[in-house]
């Protein structure tokens, strides 16, 4: 099992910035990809950024240039940094793991206003 504690969601202007931050727990060194969706009301869930063990990063084209996933391993955590936002932005954001089942969390709001 791998748990996955999400924080760091707030509320922002447009344009402004904030991290997000995901602990993994339990049995974390069998993750081989961690990642961040995302999803506002009334809208399915979407990719934000993955990466794998391998080293492979991916970004939904919405957000490169503006957000950078990164990961320390030490502390079991992965970030998403968020620059530029912008309001559609604004939606619950889920850190997911795979260890070769899936896991989320709970989720975090961010709410970018005009």
């Amino acid at each position: 099992q791998v748990q996955l504690v999400e924080s760091g969601g707030g509320l922002v202007q447009a344009g402004g910035s904030l991290r997000l931050s995901c602990a993994a727990s339990g049995s974390s060194a069998s993750i081989d990809a961690m990642g961040w969706y995302r999803q506002a009301p009334g809208k399915q869930r979407e990719l934000v950024a993955t990466f794998t063990r391998s080293g492979t990063i991916n970004y939904a084209d919405s957000v490169k240039g503006r957000f950078t996933i990164s990961r320390d391993n030490a502390k079991n955590t992965v970030y998403l940094q968020m620059t530029s936002l912008k309001l559609e932005d604004t939606a619950v954001y889920y850190c997911t793991a795979r260890w070769p089942f899936r896991s989320w969390g709970q989720g975090t709001q961010v709410t970018v206003s005009s």
